[in-house]
């Protein structure tokens, strides 16, 4: 395992762009193998994941190919060919789960493999609902490889007991291609990317409130310009936050409303948080951010915010040791089933540098603001988001942080530590 240092640092300054959001990337690159033409997808994601969706769809007999480093045309009929071997979602859970939509409804067999840490996550959540419309998929006891032998689908009206945008993505993609109305409805909001680009290449779909509904539709290809991913926008504005005299811009932020739970939870936190520029592209809300050194105070984040900001509580934690008082994080109990648990790594990890942090059975409780010594060796779990976190976490320890177990940023994001050095 590669291990890297993070070490203190007093001031970040300059500004950066973010690169492309990963959501986005594997829906873009999905949706226009199922369009019938030509989409051009610009500013694809460099990160492992996106490129495993990438691969799956050119094993599927798409025709993909790169006219430069992140510009990807994609040629395709809309009809997907048998695979040869079986497809490789590697770390990615959100190639496993869209693809398993995709695939249910097509003329032919394939299976779904993935990496050690893929095949133990849960992917009943997605079995279950496309079992519900006639799907036939054998697991191992609900965990990959998935074997999808295609079948004629049928609607289904789904009451989602979570808010995955992966299972309602996975659901929307079979309804794509099942006789009737698929509707699915959650008790809260997910992001939404899956909606907005399925209306911007035209699908027959119906939003309202926390219910969406699609019917058989044949895509249209587009020009798609994908913005920055603001889950990896959050380490530089939790860094930009708590290491002291920052002042940061980070350009191209995607700030599409289903994602910026963290951006509402740090301006309730006292953050300094300036949006700038703010427009829409190719059917999302984009812009810069201004992100100031702060003196943050505690707060609470649960309920209808948590799928807002799932994926970035890992460094809310971190930021949440640098708030004066109390911070809670409840209702947050799907952090378990993620690349690791991260509510135990987070609260385990953390600790070891001095955090006051307690594990709940949903979430953790911050107690701050705390002088983290550093001067340790932080596990990282096989998780990216981890990774990272540690590392903004050792920006503002006494002594240096060694991370085992980097490598895993580079699985959604090989830019991070380059980043990180050009505003030091």
């Amino acid at each position: 395992m590669k291990k890297t240092v993070s070490k203190n640092l007093s001031g970040l300054k300059g500004s950066i762009t973010i690169p492309a959001d990963k959501s986005i990337s594997h829906r873009a690159v999905m949706f226009a193998s199922l369009a019938n033409g030509k989409s051009v997808i610009k500013n694809f994601s460099k990160g492992q994941d996106p490129r495993s969706s990438l691969e799956i769809c050119k094993a599927l007999g798409v025709d993909a190919q790169f006219l430069d480093e992140t510009t990807l045309v994609v040629n395709s009929d809309g009809v997907l060919q048998a695979p040869a071997q079986p497809l490789d979602c590697g770390n990615s859970g959100t190639t496993m789960r869209l693809m398993s939509g995709v695939l249910a409804g097509q003329g032919f067999s394939s299976t779904l493999i993935g990496d050690e840490s893929l095949s133990k996550r849960p992917m009943k959540r997605v079995i279950e609902p496309l079992t519900l419309m006639g799907a036939q998929i054998a697991s191992v006891d609900g965990h990959a490889p998935l074997t999808i032998a295609g079948q004629n689908l049928s609607a289904i009206n789904y009451e989602s007991p979570l808010a995955s945008a992966q299972v309602k993505s996975c659901l929307l993609l079979a309804g794509l291609n099942a006789d009737g109305v698929t509707t699915v409805t959650e008790p809260y909001l997910s992001r939404n990317h899956t909606e907005l680009m399925l209306k911007f290449m035209n699908a027959d779909i119906k939003i309202d409130g926390c219910s969406v509904s699609v019917s058989r539709s044949t895509l249209e290809p587009r020009e798609i310009s994908i913005c920055g991913d603001i889950s990896s926008a959050a380490y530089f504005i939790a860094a930009g936050l708590i290491v002291p005299n920052s002042d940061i811009i980070l350009k191209n932020v995607g700030l599409n409303q289903t994602r910026t739970g963290i951006l509402d939870v740090v301006k309730f936190m006292g953050g300094d948080v300036e949006i700038l520029d703010k427009k829409n592209v190719s059917g999302e809300d984009v812009g810069d951010l201004r992100i100031r050194y702060s003196d943050l105070t505690g707060c609470t984040i649960e309920d209808g915010i948590i799928p807002r900001l799932i994926d970035e509580l890992p460094v809310i934690a971190v930021l949440a040791t640098q708030a004066r008082g109390t911070t809670i994080v409840r209702d947050a109990g799907d952090l378990r089933n993620k690349e690791s648990d991260r509510i135990k790594a987070v609260v385990t990890e953390l600790k070891k540098i001095g955090a006051d942090i307690h594990e709940t059975s949903d979430g953790f409780i911050i107690n701050g603001k705390s002088q983290l010594t550093g001067g340790a060796e932080l596990e990282t779990y096989h998780d990216h988001r981890l990774a990272m976190s540690w590392y903004v976490a050792g920006l503002v320890c006494d002594n240096p942080l060694v991370i085992d177990g980097f490598e895993w940023a580079g699985i959604s994001f090989p830019e991070f530590v380059g980043l990180f050095e050009s505003l030091s």
